[in-house]
């Protein structure tokens, strides 16, 4: 993994307010974390520091696509995703980042890096079942679905409601009481 040099936000030079930071993501940096469930990856993210005398407010939020693949069909689509991570940075004796709303940075710390809180926010942003648009709404035409439909278990129809005399013995359990 890299270190994403470019997802560092030196708050040592920024005057107390509020800053404004934009990303473009792709999926370069998805696979420097080794994640490699993403066709095609564009994301805008949206970083909003607030710098104050003792503590520093950052505000996450990321919308755009990812292209995925679908976990009947196995067909690629585009997937929206949206997400926002709210994230509050202490000074502390030593870093710790145990609290997933509070990280606490050495006094001597110049930057900060958010790569990871952005890598973590936009995995989770993205549904664990993936189903295309079109199999819900029933439009997509594929080989998997045509054969998952003539795989699927057809339904007896018995009329005269008869059943296996073998297991009326039991539904006596049911009305002996």
């Amino acid at each position: 993994m890299t270190m994403h040099k470019e997802f560092n936000i030196p708050f040592s030079g920024l005057k107390l307010g509020a800053h404004s930071f934009e990303y473009q993501i792709n999926n370069k940096f998805f696979e420097s974390f080794e994640y490699h469930e993403f066709n095609e990856t564009d994301i805008l993210v949206q970083v909003q520091l607030n710098k104050m005398t003792t503590v520093m407010e950052l505000g996450m939020s990321a919308e755009g696509t990812v292209n995925v693949a679908c976990d009947l069909t196995n067909e690629p689509y585009d997937q929206a995703v949206k997400a926002s991570l709210d994230l509050v940075v202490k000074f502390g004796e030593e870093y710790n980042d145990e609290d997933d709303e509070v990280l606490v940075i050495p006094h001597a710390e110049h930057q900060i890096n958010i790569a990871q809180y952005i890598y973590e926010m936009l995995v989770l942003a993205v549904p664990t079942k993936r189903i295309h648009p079109g199999v819900e709404d029933g439009t997509l035409k594929s080989e998997a679905l045509r054969k998952l439909e003539e795989l699927q278990p057809k339904e007896t129809q018995n009329n005269d409601n008869k059943t296996d005399p073998r297991w009326d013995a039991l539904k006596d359990l049911l009305t002996d009481k």
